[in-house]
């Protein structure tokens, strides 16, 4: 057994989370909970005083899981020389998408370039952070071996892929299955002991290329499904049809059938994003993506089509958007989450506002528009009453928040298009 392998298991090793989001929080507090120490690195030192005093950024984490963290052997640091001090380093960084729809790796990059300095024999280092099938080969490896280390002989590097779900009650850091793939065996076999502590099923793979794939797919089928019900919402509308109605019916077949829903797009930071590195990651080797480029396609015009559906409203009552009040209900990309990351609300609001509607949102889990690179709002969330709701010439319903209260906006609004098949057996509801 090797050394690593004895202090992994005894949990007498220091584990350093690289990024303190929705991936590395949740990493830190499930490995605090077996009894390692945990260092939580991030550049942004708001985050890290909050951390440090107990308090979660995180809505759907509440701030006791940060505070009992806290109080074993946990710090959170700007300072990367401390990646030093550790013995096992995980990188939960973005992977975001540039101007052009092509990968960006420089989170992944920068902070290989920070930590480099600090890594010493023995260590392993494991990338979380979804990327293109090479990345850990072709990226990370050339920063081990420029700092004198040989990975698979005295440094240890694997993959294993993010799964976490913000806000599933039903799944958990602990209890969802790890993929892992290792650039050697001995990579791999030093992984698999790290994860084994604290996740309930490890699933080994071949390599670190593998482990990258398997994220990709994992995310590519559901945008694909995702773009496959989008498209029917559009045929069953024009066919006068109800799409949720028709998905509830073949559900009930116990076989060969997965209920996907439409929606005004997709959000979140993984499936309107990880089909572009596949597809970019394809082009190297002469392939066209074509089957999931086009789902994209599709699911990248789901915010255009719900604008059209709002004109198309406003026209019915003798209205024009430009000039018109709309409350958009939902900002957040998926129910019950302050998860804003690529959601299409924000892609409809300034569709919306570019067309010269006064727009302003409510969202319960998002009092304040969040500080996005690409995207502004100087707006904070509209409390929700008869005498607000009626005040608005539309009300669009993007994210299906369990806290709304829909029976009221129903009543009240003059104008509802639904998204979502919330007001499914309502009169006079757009949907879209």
């Amino acid at each position: 057994m090797s050394t690593l392998d004895q202090k992994i298991k005894a949990r007498t090793c220091r584990v350093g989370i690289i990024g303190l989001g929705y991936v590395g929080v949740p990493l830190c507090i499930r490995i605090s909970e077996v009894g390692m120490s945990v260092t939580g690195f991030d550049i942004d030192e708001h985050l890290v005083d909050e951390l440090n005093r107990g308090e979660s950024s995180i809505k759907h984490i509440p701030d006791s899981s940060i505070q009992k963290m806290v109080g074993k052997a946990f710090l959170a640091t700007t300072d990367f020389s401390l990646v030093a001090k550790c013995d096992v380093i995980v990188i939960c960084v973005p992977t975001p998408l540039d101007k052009s729809r092509e990968p960006d790796l420089s989170f992944v990059i920068a902070t290989m370039n920070q930590m480099q300095p600090y890594f010493h024999s023995k260590q392993l280092l494991c990338l979380e952070s979804t990327t293109w099938p090479g990345t850990t080969e072709e990226v990370l490896k050339p920063f081990v071996v420029n700092a004198g280390l040989s990975p698979g002989d005295d440094f240890y590097l694997a993959y294993s892929p993010e799964r976490e779900d913000p806000g599933n009650q039903d799944f958990s850091t602990q209890t969802i299955p790890k993929v892992v793939g290792g650039l050697t065996a001995e990579c791999l076999a030093r992984a698999t002991c790290f994860y084994s502590q604290f996740i309930d099923v490890v699933v080994p793979v071949s390599s670190a290329s593998a482990a990258e794939m398997v994220k990709l797919l994992e995310n590519i089928h559901r945008s694909v499904n995702i773009g496959l019900v989008n498209e029917m919402k559009i045929v069953a509308d024009a066919m006068g049809l109800d799409i949720f109605e028709i998905i509830d019916a073949a559900k009930t077949k116990p076989f060969g059938f997965t209920a996907y829903y439409p929606g005004p797009g997709i959000g979140g930071h993984c499936i309107p994003i990880d089909p572009f590195y596949l597809t970019w990651k394809a082009r190297e080797y002469g392939v066209h993506t074509r089957f999931i480029e086009l789902a994209g396609e599709i699911n990248a015009s789901m915010p255009q089509y719900v604008v059209n559906k709002v004109v198309g409203g406003l026209n019915s009552l003798g209205k024009s958007l430009n000039g018109s009040k709309i409350l958009v209900m939902g900002l957040a990309y998926k129910p019950d989450v302050d998860d804003c990351r690529e959601s299409p609300s924000i892609l409809i609001m300034e569709l919306l506002r570019d067309w010269g509607a006064d727009v302003a949102y409510t969202d319960p889990y998002v009092p304040v528009f969040p500080v996005m690179r690409n995207h502004h709002f100087p707006l904070t969330s509209v409390d929700m009453s008869p005498d607000v709701i009626a005040s608005f010439d539309a009300v669009v319903l993007l994210t299906s928040h369990k806290a709304f209260d829909y029976k009221m906006v129903g009543e009240h609004a003059k104008l509802i298009v639904d998204t979502r098949g919330e007001y499914r057996n309502t009169s006079g509801i757009i949907k879209a």
